[in-house]
């Protein structure tokens, strides 16, 4: 089912802080399913752009490359500040999503991946942020990932895992995984794991 197309009226748009996010005010009108319009309002935007994600995954082997690294959102939570994770990155200018893919998989777990499928697309948090994801899981040889990745001058610190699929199931039901897109990747994969691999091993 297709989202209800409404009208969307900004009446002004002002850049309130620009630092590693952009926090950008909004006065705007919009409107309503009942018919009508709302009453002005105003609401404040980080805007941060696309980002990309990917889930590696050996069907070989049947394991995953996990990251693991600190988050300064995660401060003050009560299971820490690093956070099990998958890859992930910002898309530059003139970069589509699977390049992002690729360069972000061989920064973050030091081995190529291959054979990507779309997973799908999400806002992360559109009350507040327009961010938006692209989800993907993509196939690697488990064996190559290993160590301490991340880019120096971004000051990344990025731990590697490979675990079993099990182990990674086991732990998203004990609620050890706290990043939305290695919740949403692992609940795909589990759906779609017989398929993809019968894919994969036709390629």
């Amino acid at each position: 089912m297709i989202a209800s197309q409404l009208e969307l009226q900004i009446l002004e748009k002002v850049t309130c802080y620009e630092g590693f996010f952009k926090l950008v005010r909004y006065r705007l009108k919009h409107s309503l399913f009942a018919g009508g319009w709302s009453s002005e309002l105003i609401r404040e935007v980080l805007e941060r752009g696309q980002a990309v994600a990917v889930l590696p995954y050996d069907p070989v082997r049947k394991q995953l490359v996990m990251i693991e690294q600190f988050r300064p959102g995660a401060i003050g939570y009560s299971k820490g500040a690093w956070l099990w994770e998958i890859v992930a990155g910002i898309l530059e200018p003139n970069e589509t999503t699977k390049e992002v893919a690729y360069r972000e998989t061989i920064e973050e777990i030091g081995c190529p991946v291959t054979d990507i499928i779309h997973i799908g697309d999400f806002f992360v948090s559109p009350g507040s942020t327009s961010e938006i994801t692209t989800l993907f899981c993509g196939r690697v040889d488990a064996s190559m990932a290993k160590g301490i990745h991340g880019e120096v001058a971004e000051h990344e610190d990025i731990k590697v895992h490979v675990i079993s699929l099990k182990t990674a199931i086991d732990m998203l039901q004990k609620n050890n995984i706290h990043f939305a897109p290695a919740i949403i990747a692992l609940q795909w994969l589990l759906l779609n794991q017989d398929k993809i691999e019968s894919q994969w091993n036709n390629i």
